[in-house]
């Protein structure tokens, strides 16, 4: 007999504001993760927190009532469990804390502001040891809107992960440093020296937006070649166009461009040749944990 349970994830980004549904199938002990819908909100934090160094009280009043409808939608949909986890500009905004707190009590959603280190856990949860050969190097790139965050794989195992200060909405406002560059590409220059193939995750809704521009019917990989083709493309277009032309939602506009920019420095720097893109993210990591933790509970 099929046992359906419903969890939620709330992704609180720097360009944008994301709640995931999914179905967890239970079919003989075995679960079958099935995203039901997704909902995304660009509020854009990160134009306050680089900026300004705080959230203003206009993000935080979208916050606010964001959150108090997701709280809404998930009592519409029954969920078991959710998590909502806010990322580089809630960590960097000095109003942080303060934020969270105002946020709990108007709509009662608890936010946990997670650091690097947390954000790797989740990612690893996503079971991403499926995608993954023994005899190469995994890089699981997730670009941001104010850090990209790069983990290592390698012998089916998560190695080491680092964050770095380096995102689409920082380097739109000119908050990013050739410093911040160099320390991608000396940390990334190791790989590259290793005799193994290095291959590169994907992860964001840039690549996937790149990817599917890209109009592939292998719509799970990219080549640098037809990478560099791509960010040829968009960088033909000036931002109107890119909506106009290339039917991009008017958020996507403009990060897609910084956000090719980063993969295609990655790619180069770590001597990738190929992206795997299999459209995986920090909320279905959450509910991978929630699935695991509720099964936990009720052993």
């Amino acid at each position: 007999m099929l046992k359906i349970l419903k969890f939620a994830a709330i992704d609180i980004g720097s360009n944008a504001i994301r709640l995931l549904f999914m179905n967890v199938i239970e079919e003989n002990n075995t679960p079958l993760f099935k995203k039901s819908s997704l909902v995304r909100v660009p509020v854009r934090l990160g134009e306050d927190a680089f900026v300004r160094g705080e959230i203003s009280p206009e993000k935080v009043e979208k916050i606010k009532k964001t959150m108090l409808a997701f709280k809404n939608l998930m009592e519409v949909h029954d969920v078991v469990a959710y998590r909502a986890c806010a990322t580089s500009a809630m960590r960097e905004a000095s109003n942080g804390p303060l934020v969270v707190q105002q946020v709990k009590e108007f709509s009662g959603v608890d936010i946990e502001i997670i650091d690097g280190k947390q954000e790797a856990e989740i990612i690893y949860s996503n079971q991403i040891v499926e995608l993954i050969n023994d005899d190469k190097h995994y890089l699981y790139v997730d670009v941001g809107g104010g850090s990209t965050e790069i983990t290592l794989f390698s012998n089916g195992k998560l190695v080491k992960s680092k964050s770095f200060n380096v995102g689409t909405i920082r380097l739109l406002n000119k908050k990013v440093g050739e410093e911040e560059f160099k320390e991608i590409k000396k940390w990334l220059k190791q790989f590259k020296a290793n005799s193994r193939e290095v291959v590169i995750i994907g992860s964001g809704g840039n690549i996937n937006k790149i990817i599917k521009l890209s109009g592939k019917k292998d719509k799970q990989q990219l080549v640098f070649e037809e990478l560099a083709e791509m960010d040829k493309l968009i960088n033909r277009y000036s931002v109107d166009e890119r909506i106009s032309i290339m039917g991009l939602n008017p958020d996507r506009a403009d990060v897609i461009v910084p956000a090719s920019s980063i993969f295609m420095r990655i790619m180069k720097w770590s001597g990738a040749n190929r992206i795997l893109i299999p459209t995986i993210g920090v909320s279905d990591g959450i509910v991978h944990q929630l699935y695991h933790t509720h099964k936990g509970s009720k052993q």
